[in-house]
């Protein structure tokens, strides 16, 4: 079963736990749709400048900016608790292509793309992302409750300055695991950097 509605400016996606939606537009619309607290949102992307934030609401709003916008086309399919963002073609030579994706608080995020930028911000859950070449900051003002931490890179820079923890070179990981915690926090980058921010709940 199918559900798609549309608004001027906007997609609306109307759906409950056993209805599937999916629904595709041009960079340049925004995308609202619900999605329930605790939910899993899997985010496979072209080259871009990714932000992933936190918010008090149980949806998700996708707004992109991009030189050729029309060219971008921005897939969302599933429910409200294991939904799926998929953003694709333009060309990868703009630097400028932008996506911001809101979403609840407490959300799961499985991230891949091949090269650019990804922050993640103030987003309490399960996280698993791949990046082929670029950054990947992860950051909260508020306390993170991770079980288990393993942050790598093939060549460049992990940095997770409440552990401590500053390498730089070839393949260099950081690895900590903890008797407490709710979440799961793995990220990978082949080439680039990457940054954990904020404070552990157990230095509280």
């Amino acid at each position: 079963m199918r559900a798609l509605c549309t608004a001027t400016g906007a997609i609306l996606l109307a759906c409950n736990l056993t209805t599937f939606a999916q629904m595709k537009v041009a960079c340049g619309q925004a995308i609202d749709a619900p999605l329930r607290s605790k939910a899993v949102l899997t985010v496979d992307s072209r080259p871009a400048g990714l932000e992933i934030i936190g918010m008090d609401q149980e949806t998700i709003h996708v707004s992109c900016k991009a030189e050729n916008a029309q060219d971008v086309r921005v897939q969302f399919s599933g429910n409200q608790d294991d939904a799926k963002l998929t953003i694709s073609g333009g060309s990868t030579r703009d630097g400028n292509f932008r996506v911001r994706i809101e979403v609840p608080r407490k959300t799961s995020l499985k991230i891949k793309m091949r090269a650019g930028e990804v922050k993640v911000e103030e987003i309490a859950g399960d996280k698993d992302i791949d990046l082929y070449a670029g950054l990947v900051t992860i950051s909260s003002a508020r306390a993170w409750d991770y079980r288990s931490v393993r942050l790598s890179v093939d060549i460049g820079e992990v940095r997770a300055p409440e552990y401590g923890a500053d390498k730089g070179g070839f393949f260099r990981t950081f690895t900590r695991q903890a008797a407490y915690g709710e979440y799961g926090l793995r990220a990978h980058v082949m080439t680039g950097e990457i940054e954990l921010l904020g404070k552990d709940a157990a230095a509280e």
